[in-house]
């Protein structure tokens, strides 16, 4: 009788030849528990996406809830379903007044689509503007955004009319012009390795959208929800975007997204035609009740607030030679090492040890820590020690 194991090789369709390949049987807080009863403590948080740690509880309980209410009834936008309106409503009350309107995907890369979409419609332009090693999504239009040419070349044609910039370079915006429909940029470049905007690079995007007309998109999909210290990474900058795209974190370990953006701009949108964007699962009740709840326990309590602590102890915990720096703001962090070698053969070896950390798509020679916000001290404590003790039998 074949295991799940190789079930799962042979039945489901893989992503690489070397998937982790962990195999899990209950998740609570910040640990997971594999088929041996190993504990691991996930640093990575599902990339970015258990903010509040695993099953937490007021999660547990609103799905509960919901689900005995009722669970898909129609398409989005139909019929008015509470947890969606509770929802956009809260994010409204906690955004920049030109950020109210909500609209409901099930992923960052639907965002992405979402707001790209919208960004054409509303300007009547077709010129985008995105950043180098920049990363959005998987499907065409988040793709073609992405700033790596290795992971898009066996995928072209893309989206036509698509410009790339340098991150961080503000002499470059010069290239944002009149007939540029929107900018799209990362609150904090993830997968090029946590590289964290100037403020000033920032505040000269924003005026050169203003001269220009062009909508700024800000991707808050790995920043948002509280990882970096502010429930979103815009709002650390003295920048406020047109549009912003979430998911990861929002939904507590369900499928939600969104792209958000003004009532003005939303509304075309929705007609020539109407239905300009449509989406069947957007807005599930059951998701949207789960982000309800994940929103609510994020702004009621200390865990954004303890954010910048936590970060700080991690860096003061994770010295070693090899450690050639610690970039990132929040729990949003990278770890550099020298070469990609090391670094993947040292993940491997903590994964081993009870430590889940990863790398990042386009610096593979960075360590990704991205735990829960909801880890304590302790557990931050343990984490580091284990790290280091990996780190002094590879020297």
């Amino acid at each position: 009788m074949p295991g799940t194991r190789e079930l799962f090789l042979r039945y489901l369709a893989q992503t690489s030849d070397s998937p982790i390949g962990l195999e899990i049987e209950k998740a609570e807080g910040v640990y997971l528990y594999g088929k041996n009863g190993k504990k691991y403590i996930d640093l990575i948080s599902g990339i970015s996406v258990s903010n509040l740690g695993h099953r937490h509880p007021a999660v547990v309980k609103a799905i509960k809830d919901q689900v005995d209410k009722y669970m898909h009834l129609m398409v989005y936008g139909e019929y008015i379903q509470a947890p969606q309106v509770q929802l956009a409503q809260l994010l409204a009350e906690n955004l920049p007044s030109n950020l109210s309107c909500t609209y409901f995907v099930n992923s960052g890369s639907e965002a992405v689509e979402g707001a790209l979409k919208l960004a054409k419609r509303y300007t009547g332009k077709s010129e985008i503007i995105a950043f180098k090693n920049a990363y959005h999504g998987s499907s065409h239009g988040s793709l073609s955004v992405m700033g790596n040419e290795n992971f898009k070349n066996s995928y072209r044609p893309l989206l036509p009319d698509v410009k790339f910039l340098e991150y961080n370079d503000i002499e470059q915006l010069d290239n944002i012009s009149s007939q540029t429909a929107c900018v799209i940029a990362e609150a904090i470049q993830g997968e090029a390795g946590v590289i964290v905007p100037t403020n000033e690079f920032l505040s000269s995007l924003r005026n050169k959208c203003n001269e220009t007309g062009a909508l700024l998109i800000i991707d808050e999909v790995q920043t948002g929800f509280g990882r970096t210290g502010t429930l979103f990474g815009f709002q650390q900058t003295s920048i406020v975007p047109d549009i912003i795209c979430i998911a990861k974190g929002m939904g507590g370990g369900l499928p939600i997204g969104a792209f958000i953006s003004s009532k003005e701009i939303m509304s075309t949108l929705s007609f020539n035609p109407i239905l300009g964007h449509i989406t069947t699962f957007g807005g599930n009740p059951v998701c949207c009740a789960s982000s309800l709840a994940v929103l609510q326990t994020l702004l009621n309590g200390n865990i954004i607030n303890d954010v910048k602590n936590k970060e700080k102890l991690i860096r003061e915990k994770l010295k070693h030679p090899k450690i050639k720096s610690i970039r990132g703001r929040g729990l949003l962090l990278a770890v550099e090492f020298e070469k990609a070698e090391f670094n993947l053969s040292l993940i491997t070896k903590c994964i081993q040890n009870g430590v889940i950390v990863d790398w990042f798509l386009f610096a593979d020679n960075f360590m990704r820590i991205v735990p829960p916000l909801t880890i304590s001290i302790k557990e931050i404590e343990n984490a580091c020690e284990i790290i280091i003790k990996v780190l002094n039998e590879f020297s």
